[in-house]
């Protein structure tokens, strides 16, 4: 069943020394500690577990699609996802393969976050320059839109070799593709695509405030209606957050401290009352994170998706599943929150079972094709 926003969490995949005893996890225990997080996830009924995608340290997560499928042989219900799949540096042609395998693995419990990521260096490490951020996400995703929904797609681009005649395999399972959430903090051009398409548009705003976060999905509503895919508050709109609980809001506040003063994402910066006051990191008891997080929809309307960063900063697995068990405390709140005053015409978060409704049903999309089994060469040029 779905859920009218999806509530989450996930992880960027940093290995940080924990500064409160030294000790830095091997990428081994971090790699553990993501599928024992994301079990943890769906035991306390949330509804998605994402992680990011790097390629250089302090981060292990360079195959988030091997890891969400280990997950997904795992688990039963949770939706698994990214946050992000680099579109300006992956192929696409093996994004399509890669999460079509996916949902076939995951029977569907899978969508994906397209970003251009964090990291400038990773861009010539893939023989691209960081130049064409913009130019690569649109034409990356322009061809991977076509790659799960046509067959035998011709294809001339600037970045890519051309392709003639290509189909992907696997096909997308039920003949529906995953749905696309673009995920950008201060790029206008991306609200733009995401509308353009009638895709998700994912505001990671944990760095940002409340005020910037607002004028990127008004940006990306107002574009959304204009393309016509519906009403200016039907857009589909995601946001990020992050939290650090204690049932005492004092505790909280001690003991995640030297956790946010070192940090390598903020620490040695503006002080946590600053940070605090500004972004949307909510540092003290469930009540406040509870009130704090409801709050985000007198910014940006109701919305479909809440993800929050749980494991960052070199917290130990021991207190992730700490926060976790406190999230599930008030988790049953949370929903009534959102679902309080929501008009039943803004669309539930979306779900592959809805996607393949609304495609009139599912359908078996496999190619047939005889041909060498060596070569794939079809018969005739034997």
């Amino acid at each position: 069943m779905s859920n009218p926003v999806q509530i989450g969490v996930f992880s960027v995949s940093d290995i940080t020394t924990d500064p409160t005893t030294g000790q830095t996890p091997t990428e081994r225990e971090r790699i553990k500690a993501s599928i024992a997080i994301a079990k943890k996830a769906e035991e306390i009924g949330l509804d998605v577990y994402a992680i990011g995608e790097h390629h250089n340290p302090p981060f292990f997560s360079s195959s988030p699609t091997t890891t969400l499928a280990y997950i997904a042989a795992q688990t039963e219900r949770i939706q698994l996802s990214t946050a992000t799949t680099l579109i300006t540096t992956n192929d696409p042609v093996k994004i399509a393969e890669d999460f079509a395998m996916l949902q076939h693995l995951a029977d569907g419990r899978v969508d994906l976050m397209l970003g251009r990521g964090n990291t400038g260096p990773v861009y010539p490490w893939f023989g691209q320059d960081i130049r064409n951020g913009i130019n690569l996400a649109l034409e990356n995703y322009a061809l991977l839109r076509r790659l799960w929904r046509e067959t035998d797609v011709d294809w001339d681009g600037r970045f890519r070799t051309p392709l003639a005649g290509f189909t992907s395999t696997p096909r997308p399972l039920d003949d529906v593709a995953p749905f696309v959430w673009h995920g950008s903090i201060r790029s206008p051009e991306i609200a733009e695509q995401a509308a353009y398409y009638g895709d998700g548009f994912f505001h990671n705003n944990i760095f940002w405030p409340m005020s910037h976060t607002s004028q990127m999905i008004d940006l990306y509503r107002r574009r959304y209606e204009h393309y016509g895919h519906g009403a200016y508050h039907q857009a589909i709109v995601g946001l990020g957050g992050q939290f650090f609980m204690r049932p005492n809001s004092q505790d909280a506040w001690r003991e995640f401290r030297p956790y946010f003063d070192n940090a390598p994402v903020y620490g040695h910066g503006p002080s946590m009352e600053e940070f605090t006051s500004t972004t949307p990191l909510t540092v003290g008891s469930p009540q406040q994170v509870l009130e704090r997080t409801l709050s985000f929809t007198d910014h940006v309307g109701h919305y479909q998706r809440q993800l929050f960063l749980i494991d960052h900063a070199g917290l130990p697995l021991k207190t992730v599943l700490e926060q976790l068990d406190l999230l599930g405390g008030i988790l049953p709140e949370m929903r009534a929150g959102f679902a309080e005053g929501r008009p039943a015409d803004v669309p539930d978060a979306p779900t592959h079972a809805a996607l393949v409704e609304v495609a009139g049903g599912p359908k078996d999309s496999t190619v047939y094709a005889e041909g060498d089994a060596v070569t794939g060469r079809p018969v005739e040029y034997r």
